[in-house]
Formats: structure tokens, C-alpha cells, sequence
């Protein structure tokens, strides 16, 4: 007759809380981390996809980069010789026209002149005599810096 060492006398609700269940008041931030984390590994993979422009093997040189603050305008001349400005292709006869409706500051704009390693080099020169003779005269030639320098 006497009571039972199993616990008999709580009538079987082992652990849980007399009253109602309180709201839980902290956050779980694990589901958030993991989205950032996927967000994160997305564009870092995405944003060298991103580069606007025309595929160009372009050659190297031992010359520093130019710092400048306002965004040029490039020119691209591919191996085929085909002239791309920007990222719109246009005849060589075109050429001026083009530029003049993309050049914000008239002939005072900066233009950068993209040759392919393998382009001809009458091409990319009549873009530049193009160029000049409208009197552009900030041009600059773009290359790669060489690897083992």
C-alpha cells in the first residue's frame, strides 16, 4: 500500500510545464545563414560572367594601369577585324558616327582601343588614325600585365 518509486503520484505528465507554453522569443538565424551563404557562393561565381564586352586575347605588356575617374569608351578590334564599340559592332565607315552619339564630353573623351593579339595591325591602326584625325586625343591601347613580371 504504499506508493510506487516510478513517480505514480504525477499522474503520468513526466517533464512538461503546468499553464500554457510560452512563445519562443529568440530568432533562428541558421536558415538565414545558410540563404547568405548560398547568395554569397552564387555571385561570386556569377560576377566574372558579367564582364561586358567582346572576347579578345589580348597581348601583354609591362606598362602600369591608368587610374582614371570617369568610365571610357572602348573600342574593340577583333581578329577578324571586325569593330565592336562597346558592345555594339559598327562598320569602319560608322565608326565616327557612333562615337560621336556615345562620347558624353565630345573629343575629350578617353577611348580605349582593344586589339586581339592575333588582329591585324592595319586594322586596329585605322581605328586609331579614325580617331585621331577627329580629333580624339586621349587614346590609350589596353593589354594584359604579363604573368611573370
Amino acid at each position: 500500500m504504499g506508493m510506487g518509486v516510478n513517480g505514480a503520484g504525477r499522474s503520468g505528465r513526466r517533464g512538461r510545464r503546468r499553464g500554457k507554453a510560452r512563445p519562443m522569443s529568440e530568432i533562428n538565424v541558421t536558415p538565414f545563414v545558410d540563404v547568405m551563404l548560398v547568395l554569397l557562393i552564387v555571385f561570386m561565381v556569377a560576377a566574372p560572367l558579367l564582364t561586358v564586352g567582346v572576347p579578345i586575347d589580348l597581348p601583354e605588356s609591362q606598362a602600369k594601369s591608368l587610374n582614371t575617374e570617369s568610365k571610357p569608351i572602348t573600342i574593340s578590334v577583333t581578329s577578324d577585324g571586325d569593330i565592336y564599340v562597346g558592345g555594339d559592332q559598327v562598320e569602319a565607315s560608322q565608326l565616327l558616327e557612333t562615337l560621336a552619339e556615345v562620347a558624353v564630353n565630345g573629343t575629350d573623351e578617353r577611348i580605349y582601343v582593344r586589339g586581339d593579339r592575333v588582329a591585324d595591325y592595319g586594322s586596329v591602326m585605322q581605328v586609331m588614325g579614325q580617331l585621331s584625325g577627329a580629333g580624339y586625343t586621349k587614346i590609350g591601347l589596353i593589354t594584359e600585365q604579363e604573368q611573370g613580371q
